[in-house]
């Protein structure tokens, strides 16, 4: 890949050292076995670097073609097909998902505890496809401990890797909302249950369509739902912290999972990928849908999922067990966080970032405005282990100088 000078696109290039220091300064600490950085502006790559180590064990230097189980940055891929299929005129964003996967329509809406355990009642508005794209649908992920809900989804084995979207949807469909459609802000299975939508309006397995009309057209050549065993070598190795300050592998289901062939293609966190990869998808996001030549989506699309739809009720959201200061001056797309007043972001960058970031502290920004892409690729979790990825925001744009 050709890498221009920053200076060719209004960058430092000895400020935009900081960003080196930043993440070196993780790895020399050991909080970090590696990581990838790479930034694009006005369409040119400008950093791409790596850092540390992609194993620790193993002694294997991070490389700019590691691969990264990318979890939650799945989604706005995921997002982006949904989207393909609204503009070939399938549905309408405010259509009931009932209508094309007929047991979402009936479920029941927790309302506390009685007597005789949770109460339930009646949906008072559909699920409609705008609030699974906006985690407003009522829905829940099941990592909180505020519901009984949560438990249920514990207990469900709904996620299990060799279960399939159906079976997925068909368990997640026997437990009740933990709120009615559109009255609360809440991260969830939305997304994969997205992934079954575009399987089942376009008629193609999930992982099949992805591969046809966005990876496969993009050139996203190392992205999958797992990491074909030629290129198991290249998988990088996900940390968690200790309680003296190191870290150490982690060995479980969520992360081993990637490494062999499995039958559920989770729309919400199931692919791995590199950083060239991610950022061609995010370069044609900021090309507003198009990519050498290959157009995934109208500019106008793209302006619509980038536009925030959560009214103020809704916000600040906040994600998973974390607080909302991250969520400060935002709104919530159609498959991502949009920055609306920088001021109260309180982080450097501009109005219109839309950005998300997955479990292992993965994230990818797009900047409108600057004409600027982002990624930040590593693999230690919980995400909420380091404020890296401000600190990775902060280090790019104090770079900018044009």
């Amino acid at each position: 890949m050709n890498v221009v000078s920053p200076e060719e696109v209004g960058f430092s290039s000895d400020r935009l050292d900081r960003v080196n220091q930043l993440v070196q300064g993780y790895v020399d600490e050991g909080k970090l076995a590696g990581a990838v950085t790479m930034l694009s502006r006005e369409g040119e790559v400008f950093h791409f670097e790596s850092h540390g180590l992609a194993d620790i064990d193993r002694g294997l230097p991070m490389e700019n073609d590691s691969i990264f189980r990318i979890y939650s940055m799945t989604k706005p891929i995921t997002s982006v097909a949904v989207m393909m299929l609204y503009e070939e005129g399938h549905f309408s964003l405010d259509d009931p998902v009932g209508k094309f996967i007929p047991e979402l329509g009936r479920m029941k809406v927790y309302d506390g505890m009685g007597e005789r355990g949770m109460r339930l009642v009646e949906q008072d508005r559909p699920i409609t496809i705008r609030h699974l794209l906006t985690h407003t649908s009522g829905l829940s992920m099941g990592s909180h401990k505020d519901s009984p809900v949560e438990e249920q989804y514990r207990q469900s084995g709904m996620m299990d890797p060799q279960s399939s979207l159906p079976k997925m949807v068909k368990k997640l469909s026997a437990l009740p909302l933990l709120t009615q459609p559109g009255a609360k802000w809440r991260y969830s299975r939305a997304t994969d249950v997205l992934g079954c939508l575009v399987q089942v309006i376009s008629g193609q397995p999930f992982d099949e369509f992805l591969q046809e009309r966005i990876l496969g057209p993009l050139g996203m050549r190392d992205t999958a739902f797992y990491v074909s065993e030629e290129k198991l070598d290249r998988l990088a190795a996900v940390y968690g912290p200790k309680s003296d300050g190191s870290i150490e592998e982690l060995d479980n289901t969520f992360v081993n999972k990637f490494k062999a062939p499995h039958t559920l293609f989770s729309g919400g966190g199931g692919l791995t990928s590199t950083a060239e990869d991610y950022m061609r998808f995010s370069q044609m996001l900021c090309n507003e849908g198009e990519l050498d030549d290959v157009r995934l989506l109208g500019p106008k699309t793209v302006e619509m999922m980038r536009s925030n739809h959560l009214p103020e009720s809704l916000k600040p959201f906040a994600v998973g067990q974390s607080n909302a200061s991250d969520t400060r001056g935002c709104g919530f797309g159609l498959g991502f966080r949009v920055v609306m007043d920088i001021a109260e972001h309180g982080i450097l960058g501009s109005e219109g970032i839309y950005s998300w970031g997955g479990a292992a502290s993965t994230i990818f920004w797009v900047d409108p405005a600057e004409d600027m892409v982002a990624i930040l690729l590593t693999q230690m979790m919980p995400s909420s282990t380091y404020p890296l990825r401000r600190e990775f925001q902060v280090a790019a744009y104090q770079a900018l100088t044009d």
